[in-house]
């Protein structure tokens, strides 16, 4: 189906239409607070930390709020942050864990958790960033001398960056109750989406040779290989985001009163991305805290044991970086899938209701086959995302080799960048779809 006729069955439906309304107006209010400045800083406070590493990625990510020092300049990341805390308590305390299959109510509470943490991550990350930027005299100091520390200024600009982040904590879980998609990487697809104009800019800074002093060949080349590659991660990410392995199920008939139940075959769908793009923002989310710590207390020019290796991280590139990068994504993606897959809970449910794999006995025996199946599985998507995402920093230390101008230039095309637009705007396709099909719409993913 045509993008022409999802948007015409979308609007037919009138819960679908006021869900693709709101989750527009709470995207155009994100925006917005990408260009509200925060007081007691002077404009490009962020200049020097946004053209560096790690933080141009996040401002990237945040559609310019952070260079442009806005209240949504620290992005989501506390509150991506907190959820990782959250989601690992769970495993590790009890109550927590028992507050999670409680339903509703439980959720509610880990809810409330995870914005005081949301709150104190925020507060803390707030006051880093101050500090970073007021030996760079970019603080104004309102009730004070140069040079003195204002307790005013310090309060104001602490506070408007955690209140940044609790309005989008806020605008995140509206969009996944009252929109469409999932909230936190519907803001950060919209950040990303935003940066689209200036990386066309750049293409064409770079033809023209404003970015780099090669011959108009090279240039070219250099174009059309950007193009061909983000065209080729495309297709590999929709090809693999459609994976599955499927494990063959098969119903025992029973016969109830003069009825006959049960006697099909069926399967159990694993999907290869089961966690979707969750895993590669919740490691950059995780790798911002290296970063920031190396801002504030500042790093030396060394590249060599673990002073490099701490630079790293501030720089965005270098071996510990992308070791450290991809171990995390394949973590998460392991994680995801133990907390929301549960080969056991499967295996009981297949039990009671008279199901079974062919050539495996039933309980036990069953759930130790779909584990295994799973992590396979989950082994291929977790190697893909990785690979992906840290393969655009490996490109740039092989170029660096032969091309120091080429190297230099951060891409808005990325891996980390193509499989976030692609991820996002797969799920929330297929979550239009699903509610299409509920109200006797043709699915238009066929």
């Amino acid at each position: 189906m045509k993008f022409k006729d999802i948007i015409i069955n979308a609007f037919h439906v009138k819960e679908l239409r006021k869900k693709l309304f709101m989750t527009l107006l709470l995207i155009i209010i994100f925006r917005v607070g990408c260009f509200i400045p925060v007081p007691g800083l002077t404009e490009g406070a962020f200049s020097e930390l946004a053209n560096n590493g790690m933080f141009k990625l996040y401002d990237m990510l945040s559609g310019g709020a952070f260079q442009q020092v806005s209240l949504f300049a620290m992005t989501i990341s506390p509150y991506i942050n907190a959820s990782i805390i959250v989601q690992l308590l769970t495993v590790a305390i009890p109550i927590f864990e028992r507050w999670q299959k409680e339903g509703p109510e439980g959720r509610k509470k880990l809810s409330k958790v995870t914005k005081i943490i949301t709150l104190i991550l925020a507060l803390f990350q707030s006051v880093m960033m101050y500090f970073n930027i007021k030996g760079s005299g970019a603080i104004l100091n309102l009730f004070a001398a140069n040079g003195e520390f204002d307790i005013f200024s310090f309060l104001l600009v602490v506070l408007s960056f955690t209140a940044g982040t609790s309005v989008l904590m806020w605008l995140g879980e509206k969009i996944t109750e009252t929109g469409i998609g999932n909230g936190i990487s519907m803001i950060i697809f919209a950040g990303i989406v935003a940066g689209a104009p200036s990386a066309a800019v750049m293409l064409y800074n770079i033809i023209v040779g404003n970015e780099i002093t090669s011959v108009l060949p090279v240039r070219i080349i250099y174009v059309v290989a950007i193009l061909v590659v983000f065209l080729a991660v495309i297709i590999a990410v929709v090809w693999v985001e459609g994976g599955e392995r499927r494990i063959p199920v098969q119903y025992a008939k029973r016969v109830v009163g003069r009825k006959v139940y049960g006697g099909q075959n069926t399967n159990i769908p694993i999907k290869v991305n089961s966690s979707g793009v969750l895993p590669i923002i919740f490691a950059m989310s995780m790798l911002q805290f290296p970063a920031t710590i190396v801002a504030f207390i500042g790093k030396s020019s060394s590249t060599t044991g673990l002073t490099g290796f701490i630079n790293s991280f501030s720089q965005g590139q270098g071996w510990g970086y992308i070791i450290v990068y991809a171990l995390l994504i394949v973590g998460f993606t392991f994680f995801y899938n133990i907390v929301y897959f549960d080969p056991v809970d499967i295996a009981n449910n297949l039990k009671k209701n008279g199901g079974f794999v062919p050539g495996l006995r039933p309980g036990a025996p069953t759930a130790e086959y779909i584990k295994k199946a799973s992590t396979r599985v989950t082994w291929f998507g977790a190697m893909f995302l990785a690979i992906l995402a840290v393969a655009p920093s490996l490109l740039q230390k092989i170029i660096s080799y032969f091309s120091a101008d080429i190297a230099s230039i951060n891409l808005w095309f990325g891996g980390t960048i193509v499989l976030i637009l692609v991820g996002v705007a797969l799920e929330a396709v297929r979550q239009l779809e699903s509610q299409l099909l509920m109200r006797n719409y043709k699915g238009f993913l066929d």
